[in-house]
C-alpha cells in the first residue's frame, strides 16, 4: 500500500476565504474493465468539484493483490503520471476526492485521505465515502474502549472498525451491520477482491448513480462522471439500498428499515455540477428555474442581470429571461486560479477576491446592475463583489440570492460555518441588506426553491422530500455529537 508524505510547510489560501459552502467529497468506482484504476481517475477529475484537498485510488488485481495511491490536490496533478497509474493495475477499483468536513481542522494529513483499507479475516476491503456520520465520535469512543487503534482522524474510519468486529461471514454483510450502528448521511462506494460495493443511507441524503460500461459496471456520485468515461448511466442507487456488483451482476439488497426520502437539497443549488442528472433532473435546468421563480418573487427595475461566477449563472440566465432584463457577464472568472498558493506573501493575500473575479468594466458602467449568487454564508465575499462593481462605476447594486437564507449549519456531509458566524442565523433579511450596503437584498423563499425543484405546491406538497436544514433547522436525523458538545437545535418559538 503506497502512499506519499504532505508538502512542506502548505498553506491553503481560497480566494473566495471560507464565505462559501465547502464541496463534501466525491466517489467512484469501476468493476469489469481492465484498468479500471484509469477510469477511475478519470471520473474522480469530473468529480473535483466535490472536493480539491486530496484524492485516492485503491485497486486489485489477482497478480498484484490491492494496491493504494493517495496524493495531495488536484488529480490532474497526480493520476495522470503514467509512473503511478502504473503502480494501481486490475479490472477493480474505487477512488475518492476530499474535502474534508469532519475529523482534524489543521492541516490535511495523508493518514485521512481515502479510500480507507482494511484486512479482514475473508479477505480485504476499501472503502471511500461521501456524507458525514453524526454519532462519529461516540461510536469511535466506544471502539477504542474495546481495542481497536484507529489511523485517522476521519468519522469514516468507524465504518472499518464496525465491520472488523462483525461476527458475519462475508465483506457485505459486515457492511450492513456496520452502517446500522451509524447514524447520519453516507454515500459509500466499497470493494473487496471480486466485489464493487454501493450503498445509501436510508434517507438518501448524498447522491449515488449506476452506470454500464460495455460489460463493466460503475457507481459514482454524479452522473456528469459517467460521461467523461463513455459510461450509460443505469439508474439512481435508491435510499437505503446496497448494491453488490460481482461477476457482471448487480445485487440489491434493502438492509435498512425505510425512511422518507430527505435527498440535500442544496446538491440541487450548488454542489453538483450543471450537466449532471437527479432526480430525474437535469441541474442545469433547475437552477435557470431557480432564477425565473426569484424573478417572480423579487422584481427589481434594472439595466443588467449579471452572475455571480460560476455557480450563480444558470439561475441569471433565468432571471434574465422571466424579466426580460438583459443578461451580461459583468463579472469574468479567471479559470486558471487554483485554489491553492504556496505561503502567499501578504499583499496577494489582500488581492482577496480579486484574484479570482474581475469586473467587467465597460459593460458595467453606468448600469443598474442585478447580482445573482447561490448564497450568502457569512458575507464577505459579497461585501468585496459590491465594492468592485461599485468602483467600476455601477449606478446600483441588487443582490438577488438563489437560495434561502443560510442560518444553520449541516452536518451531513457539508463545511459549514458555526451558527453564529453565519450572516443569517442573527440578521433579518433587511438588516443584511443593510450590513452589504447594497440597493437591495432578497433571497428566494423556501416555497420558491421547492417549486424550482419540482414540487408545484411548494415546501408543504412535498411533506418535504428534501433536506433544508441549513435554511430551516429541521434536522431529520439529530446531529447527537453536536448535540453532546453543546448545540441547540431548533426550538418550536424559532
Amino acid at each position: 500500500m503506497s502512499s506519499q508524505m504532505p508538502p512542506a510547510h502548505p498553506f491553503d489560501f481560497d480566494v473566495l476565504g471560507d464565505d462559501k459552502l465547502k464541496e463534501e467529497c466525491g466517489v467512484f468506482g469501476v468493476t469489469g474493465v481492465a484498468d479500471a484504476a484509469n477510469f477511475v481517475a478519470l471520473g474522480l477529475h469530473a468529480l473535483q468539484h466535490r472536493g480539491q484537498e486530496a484524492g485516492g485510488i485503491v485497486s486489485h488485481s489477482s497478480d498484484h493483490g490491492f494496491n493504494s495511491a493517495r496524493r495531495f490536490g488536484y488529480v490532474r496533478d497526480n493520476f495522470t503520471r503514467a509512473s503511478l497509474m502504473e503502480t494501481l493495475p486490475g479490472p477493480l477499483a474505487i477512488g475518492h476526492v476530499r474535502y474534508s468536513t469532519a475529523g482534524s481542522k489543521g492541516p490535511t494529513q495523508i493518514r485521512d485521505v481515502q479510500p480507507f483499507f482494511g484486512e479482514f479475516s475473508m479477505g480485504g476491503a476499501a472503502i471511500a465515502h461521501n456524507g458525514n456520520i453524526t454519532n462519529a465520535e461516540a461510536l469511535r469512543r466506544e471502539l477504542i474502549e474495546r481495542g481497536s487503534i484507529f489511523q485517522s482522524s476521519s468519522d469514516s474510519e468507524c465504518i472499518i472498525h464496525l465491520m472488523a468486529r462483525s461476527l458475519q461471514r462475508k465483506v457485505p454483510e459486515r457492511m450492513m451491520d456496520a452502517l446500522r450502528r451509524v447514524e447520519g448521511a453516507f454515500s459509500v462506494v466499497a470493494m473487496t477482491r471480486t466485489k464493487l460495493i454501493g450503498v445509501r443511507d436510508p434517507m438518501g441524503v448524498r447522491p449515488l448513480v449506476l452506470g454500464r460500461l460495455g460489460e463493466g459496471w460503475v457507481l459514482s456520485s454524479e452522473t456528469c462522471a459517467l460521461d467523461i468515461i463513455g459510461a450509460d448511466f443505469v439508474r439512481e442507487v435508491e435510499p437505503g439500498e446496497m448494491v453488490v456488483i460481482e461477476e457482471g451482476e448487480v445485487q440489491s439488497h434493502k438492509p435498512f428499515h425505510p425512511q422518507p426520502s430527505k435527498f440535500c437539497i442544496f446538491e440541487h443549488v450548488y454542489f453538483s455540477r450543471p450537466d449532471s442528472i437527479l432526480g430525474g433532473r437535469s441541474v442545469y435546468e433547475t437552477r435557470r428555474q431557480i432564477g425565473v421563480e426569484l424573478a417572480r418573487e423579487a422584481p427589481v427595475e434594472a439595466d443588467l442581470v449579471c452572475p455571480v461566477p460560476d455557480s450563480g449563472t444558470p439561475a441569471a440566465i433565468g432571471f434574465s429571461a422571466e424579466s426580460g432584463i438583459p443578461y451580461g457577464m459583468g463579472i469574468i472568472r479567471n479559470q486558471y486560479m487554483g485554489r491553492t498558493f504556496i505561503e502567499p506573501t501578504e499583499q496577494i493575500r489582500n488581492m482577496g477576491v480579486r484574484l479570482k473575479l474581475n469586473v467587467n468594466r465597460a459593460l458595467i458602467r453606468g448600469k443598474r446592475v442585478i447580482l445573482v449568487d447561490d448564497s450568502v454564508v457569512r458575507g464577505t465575499t459579497s461585501r468585496k463583489i459590491k465594492e468592485m462593481i461599485l468602483d467600476a462605476g455601477a449606478a446600483e447594486v441588487h443582490f438577488r440570492i438563489a437560495s434561502p437564507p443560510t442560518a444553520w449549519p449541516c452536518f451531513y456531509g457539508v463545511d459549514t460555518p458555526q451558527r453564529e458566524k453565519l450572516l443569517a442565523a442573527s440578521m433579518s433579511e433587511e438588516e443584511m441588506r443593510d450590513h452589504l450596503a447594497v440597493d437591495s437584498l432578497k433571497f428566494i423563499s423556501l416555497d420558491g426553491l421547492y417549486r424550482a425543484v419540482g414540487e408545484s405546491g411548494g415546501r408543504d406538497s412535498a411533506c418535504p422530500q428534501y433536506c433544508d436544514a441549513c435554511f430551516s433547522g429541521e434536522y431529520p436525523v439529530e446531529p447527537a455529537d453536536m448535540v453532546e458538545k453543546g448545540f441547540k437545535l431548533k426550538t418550536a418559538a424559532e
